[in-house]
């Protein structure tokens, strides 16, 4: 739902990976961003409506993704496909940070967009103190890029899990992200995604800020 220049990229975006998609917009003159040779089904309407999203094909789908520029009508959208239609993954584009996390946490995942830009921006600034980059519907979990002292370059990133009692999710090297093996060593300029308990983020970002134990040696 939403053909604006989100909808339209994500609409193109699945097109490319082989999946069939309807595109609902109250606006026909949006549709306009998808390009005239556009293969999937373009649905006048609010895309909260039910009639509206049966037509779309919404009783059939895999995924449902509302992205209008509206929070309510992003929501109230989402939640039907979930809670009336049984669509098992939906996500809601939600402009307002603080009502983001209050339907991450009932369950619905949410894109922030000012805040994730801003998030993404602090992560590119700030070793310590950025905003996760994901967290699960519950909110207890998350996965975040840590810093890590360059005392741990050299070391395998199975010495980090054990002495930092954490996991490591997948790590960025020269801008591919690949998920380590136990052999994996840490290499300078390496971007280390973990995975924790929320409240351990804080502990975890200070002690790998720090140079490992002495007399721990890396693995090169």
């Amino acid at each position: 739902m939403g053909c604006g220049r989100v909808g339209a990229t994500l609409a193109t975006s699945l097109l490319r990976r082989g999946h069939d998609v309807a595109v609902i917009d109250q606006d026909e003159g949006a549709f306009r961003r998808l390009g005239q040779d556009f293969p999937g089904l373009r649905v006048k309407g609010f895309g909260f409506d039910r009639e509206v999203m049966r037509r779309a094909g919404v009783e059939g789908a895999y995924a449902f993704a509302a992205v209008s520029s509206g929070d309510n009508s992003n929501i109230i959208a989402a939640r039907v496909a979930r809670e009336t239609f049984g669509v098992e993954r939906v996500v809601a584009r939600i402009y307002d940070s603080a009502r983001a996390e209050i339907y991450q946490r009932l369950g619905i995942p949410t894109v922030a967009t000012v805040r994730w830009t801003a998030d993404q921006a602090l992560h590119h600034l700030l070793p310590q103190g950025a905003t996760p980059d994901y967290f699960d519907p519950s909110g207890r979990l998350v996965l975040s890029r840590i810093h890590l002292d360059t005392g741990w370059v050299g070391h395998r990133l199975t010495d980090v899990e054990s002495f930092a009692d954490v996991r490591v999710g997948f790590v960025t090297r020269l801008g591919d992200a690949f998920i380590p093996d136990r052999e994996t060593v840490f290499q300078e300029g390496d971007e280390v995604h973990l995975i924790m308990r929320r409240e351990e983020l804080p502990r975890l970002e200070h002690l790998l800020d720090q140079p490992p134990p002495d007399g721990e040696r890396g693995h090169r």
